[in-house]
């Protein structure tokens, strides 16, 4: 995973070059029960070096005063606008609405989506559309730094992103990839010229899917436009979760669903997937638990060796993980067995809920 990383298409090699004329960009930011994220968010993107912006705040029903720090911002900002949500209709995942009327809003020849949860650099929409430009993509996404704040957090979602990675490689191997369900994207920030977006059929053309931005990266393939993704840790930053509940109930909404997606056409693949994704965590568990049980039960000497060797392996290899990869003392790889079970936790959850959805008070179908 970490080879893969260094031989990642970066955003830092994309100049933050402005043309003489720039063309508007509109930034669309769906937000619902966001009061603790979105003043950060919505600062950070009107910090940009690039000088034709508007960003749109699609207030999603928000009951926590969401929207009146947005309004506040507004009132002292003339590209900032807020857009009232309608009600959700049959069929609609909240966030796809949100993004579909933010769209329906906006007037820019390119249209970012991005969450409330991130924090974008100056630099990141000059870098962005010189990358656009310079390779003429329709699609454009990056992958930010994570920001890991609780004990949960640091515990379980290494163990997520890296199983994402072992499924589909770095940025350069997704980039090269032929088929649809090889692609990905991260819904955190999704660039589409408006001509591709309108081709796609927009958020509507999605609007049933849990993860939105992985069924957006392969309608971008399925239609034959040109669609890019790199990392930029420097220049995008995202907390997720912040807290055990958040990170189960997030990942149950579509860690299954999402991986339905991502399958040959059949019915072993998909009665095969809950052992595919347990894989992963169980081959992380196993020689710990044999360990383990060795030291109450007598085992040959050949299974013991095997258990603590790999068990010590398994430790420095994940530490190495956890300080490169993210930034974090490589003490937490003595929480690599409790992570593990919590993720197998969530598979176990979200597969019996099947295509059953609940995020932010709402229940879905997910198709």
């Amino acid at each position: 995973m970490l080879y893969r990383a260094r031989r990642s298409p970066s955003l830092d090699d994309d100049a933050p070059a402005i043309p003489p004329s720039p063309p508007l960009i509109s930034v669309i930011v769906p937000a619902r029960n966001e009061a603790h994220n979105i003043e950060r968010c919505v600062r950070s993107i009107l910090g940009t070096q690039w000088p034709a912006l508007e960003v749109i705040v699609v207030d999603d029903w928000s009951d926590d005063g969401t929207g009146e720090i947005v309004r506040r911002i507004a009132a002292a900002d003339a590209r900032l606008r807020v857009v009232s949500g309608a009600p959700v209709p049959t069929g609609w995942f909240g966030k796809q609405w949100a993004c579909a009327q933010g769209a329906r809003e906006a007037r820019g020849s390119t249209l970012i989506f991005t969450d409330a949860d991130t924090v974008h650099a100056p630099e990141l929409l000059p870098r962005t559309m010189h990358a656009m430009r310079a390779r003429a993509l329709d699609f454009f996404t990056v992958a930010g730094a994570q920001q890991l704040g609780s004990f949960w957090e640091r515990v379980v979602q290494p163990q997520i992103f890296y199983m994402i990675a072992a499924r589909y490689g770095g940025p350069g191997e997704v980039n090269r990839a032929r088929r649809a369900r090889d692609k990905i994207a991260n819904g955190q920030y999704l660039c589409f010229t408006r001509a591709a977006y309108d081709r796609l059929g927009g958020h509507e053309s999605v609007r049933g899917k849990a993860a939105e931005d992985l069924a957006l990266a392969q309608r971008v393939q399925e239609l034959g436009l040109t669609g890019e993704i790199a990392i930029a840790p420097d220049q995008l930053s995202t907390r997720m979760y912040t807290s055990l509940a958040e990170i189960v109930n997030g990942w149950t909404k579509n860690i299954v669903t999402a991986a339905l997606d991502t399958l040959p056409r059949g019915v072993l693949p998909r009665l095969a997937l809950p052992v595919l994704l347990l894989f992963i965590p169980l081959t992380h568990l196993a020689p710990m638990l044999t360990l383990a049980y060795a030291a109450l039960v007598p085992v040959s000497r050949s299974v013991f060796l095997w258990a603590a060797a790999s068990t010590a392996l398994l430790l420095v290899w994940w530490g190495f993980i956890e300080r490169r990869a993210f930034r974090q003392s490589p003490l937490y790889a003595i929480t690599l067995p409790l992570g593990a079970i919590i993720v197998m936790f969530i598979v176990a959850r979200a597969t019996v809920r099947g295509r059953g959805v609940e995020w932010k008070g709402r229940r879905y179908q997910a198709g």
